[in-house]
């Protein structure tokens, strides 16, 4: 039996997770549920499709994986089934799979059209669950719904390079519990467009010269002791490859993070300027 996930942003103190639990298991008693995160601020797509993005190729292929979080059905947000990277994803077609699927196309898409025999105002709980135990069993996508080629974009998700290709323009997607803030930046644009020149990132006021590769790079010199470095800032390429503005060993009770120490916040513009002329790296303490 596959394994089925959820990633809603119900929060954890009303009924709604609970019960599509419940669903799941009245329609698959022998169903493995795992849940991602109830925990996405209400209606934040960019925040879901970094979690999901990251998350999702930790579990076996033929891992069925639904997404409640801006679902309620319009004619501007349809519901959808589809296949990519081994993997099924049942949610509403409100964007989130063009960060997902950025790299990786969808093998298969299908417009769900079983809202006919069902009438919801929790299509999570009477439509998304029917659809991911009717997959879990062994169901052909071309049932639940008629084939579709294309998925809503969501165009101000993807960082920009401009023609001569001395910048980038991108943005803050995620805060993360350590108060962390992750960009929209890829490694790879950065390389591909970088080419290895000098660089200067922009954060509002803050001005970054250097990538590292880890979080404790930073605190390099052995006359300080690591808690002389914390509240150090830095930027660095976290594990999902994605550009990350950070504080050293944050804590958002004591230190903070980068996102209340320098002010950045979601949505934030993040521009890094490439550079031809040499520059001297350094570290120092604040």
């Amino acid at each position: 039996m596959s394994f089925i996930t959820l990633t809603t942003d119900f929060g954890t103190k009303d009924h709604f997770v609970g019960a599509v639990k419940g669903a799941i298991y009245s329609e698959l008693p022998e169903a493995k549920i795992v849940d991602i995160t109830h925990e996405i601020s209400p209606f934040n797509i960019t925040q879901t499709a970094y979690i999901l993005k990251n998350s999702y190729k930790s579990f076996p292929k033929g891992t069925i994986h639904i997404v409640g979080v801006d679902s309620e059905l319009s004619i501007h947000n349809k519901h959808i089934a589809l296949e990519l990277d081994g993997h099924f994803f049942v949610c509403p077609d409100n964007g989130l799979i063009a960060m997902i699927a950025s790299e990786i196309k969808p093998s298969r898409i299908v417009e769900i059209n079983i809202h006919d025999r069902i009438e919801s105002s929790f299509p999570v709980l009477d439509v998304f669950v029917q659809v991911a135990c009717f997959i879990a069993r062994g169901g052909n996508l071309a049932v639940i719904g008629k084939e579709i080629t294309d998925f809503k974009k969501i165009i101000e998700i993807q960082p920009k390079a401009n023609q001569e290709e001395t910048q980038i323009i991108g943005g803050i997607i995620y805060i993360d519990n350590y108060g962390n803030a992750i960009t929209n930046i890829t490694k790879k644009m950065f390389t591909d467009i970088g080419k290895g020149r000098n660089y200067q990132i922009l954060a509002k006021k803050h001005i970054f010269t250097k990538i590292f590769t880890k979080y404790n790079e930073v605190a390099s010199n052995p006359a300080y002791t690591n808690q002389q470095y914390e509240g150090h800032k830095l930027a660095l390429f976290n594990s999902a490859s994605f550009l990350e503005l950070a504080i050293y060993r944050s804590n958002l009770g004591t230190v903070g993070g980068a996102s209340s120490l320098l002010g950045l916040d979601y949505r934030d513009a993040i521009t890094i300027n490439f550079i031809n002329e040499p520059k001297e790296e350094y570290i120092t303490l604040k």
